[in-house]
């Protein structure tokens, strides 16, 4: 009887082993998914709820091996969009949808797009944007100040940069994590002011946008922004118009071809070819570098510049209306040369 006794225990208890081996090898399978697969958590789910998404998705359906699993981490499961990549265990899995850090969609905006061109970059990876619905809140001076602007609209405060937005983003979402990076850029550049800056010259930073948004327009030549800007603050301080033609541009949202004389004679006050001062507010949304420039200028005597339409993207500069005209005249030569149109 001992001897049958003995024979039992071991058996139970390679019962017991090979039980055990087996429970912890399906704990340590890895995921069944053999690319990433997007999951949402509903708020309020419970780990059984998790199991069964987990399971409709075709990452995990070892009911056993997952309500061990979650009994040893207990872990705090958050709602969410997720991506669950290939080869993860149930535990990475779980520690996933755990952390809170949920699943994004990386959106590039370019610097100098006014707001009403960002929609074309934004639904390449949100193709339900609602565009409509953008525009009205851009222009709506309410939601401005809910997202604590002293504006009526949100153009120049859509700081260009590239994002990564909530998976299930929609277009306030993304309107109010680009005005949160705009702001947060006027707050480091107003603690970390150097000498030179024009932030009291100009007064606040509405200001600053709206002279940015003329640089950035003005030109992509990084090495040109601060001279363009030094210009610009020259013909403030004088009283001289901006003459800035992308100004015009932007009233009638007319960003390529000719300028025509009906709207250079435009009494909007973005007309800056008519008005002397900043206009009303920003044209454009500038990037860091057009605003770092109107807030430290290049030191010039330069009050006039033009394009040299030589294929260079580059301005002659000149401190005189007869040398500005000289530098007109070589422009025009140089568009008859390269077929670049007469504007």
């Amino acid at each position: 009887m001992k001897k049958i006794l003995l024979v039992f225990v071991a058996i139970l208890a390679l019962i017991a082993f090979f039980g055990y081996s087996s429970v912890n090898s399906r704990m340590g399978a890895t995921a069944q998914n053999q690319d990433s697969v997007l999951i949402q958590v509903p708020k309020g789910s419970s780990p059984a709820k998790v199991f069964q998404i987990l399971k409709q998705n075709g990452i995990w359906d070892d009911e056993v091996a997952y309500k061990l699993v979650v009994r040893k981490k207990n872990p705090s499961l958050k709602a969410g969009w997720y991506e669950i990549p290939k080869g993860q265990s149930l535990e990475q899995v779980l520690d996933i949808i755990a952390s809170g850090k949920i699943a994004v969609r990386k959106v590039t905006i370019p610097e100098g797009r006014a707001s009403w061109e960002m929609p074309a970059y934004i639904k390449k990876a949100y193709p339900n944007l609602d565009e409509d619905r953008w525009n009205k809140l851009v222009q709506d001076p309410q939601f401005a100040r809910k997202l604590g602007l002293e504006a009526n609209s949100l153009e120049g405060y859509l700081l260009p940069d590239t994002y990564p937005f909530p998976i299930d983003a929609d277009e306030e979402v993304i309107l109010k994590q680009m005005v949160a990076a705009n702001l947060k850029l006027r707050d480091e550049l107003k603690v970390n002011l150097k000498s030179g800056s024009k932030w009291e010259t100009l007064g606040n930073w509405h200001r600053v946008l709206t002279l940015a948004s003329v640089v950035e327009e003005e030109t992509g030549m990084p090495d040109e922004r601060p001279i363009i800007a030094g210009v610009f603050h020259n013909r403030l301080r004088i009283g001289m118009p901006l003459g800035a033609d992308p100004t015009v541009r932007f009233i009638f949202k007319n960003l390529t071809g000719p300028i025509y004389k009906s709207q250079l004679n435009s009494d909007s006050p973005y007309n800056t070819r008519k008005f002397p001062g900043l206009m009303p507010g920003p044209i454009s949304n500038p990037g860091r570098k057009a605003i770092t420039a109107a807030l430290y200028p290049a030191e010039t005597k330069a009050l006039y510049f033009v394009a040299k339409d030589d294929g260079s993207m580059t301005h002659f500069f000149s401190d005189n209306l007869a040398d500005h005209n000289k530098y007109k005249d070589v422009a025009a030569k140089n568009r008859a040369k390269t077929g670049a149109p007469q504007l």
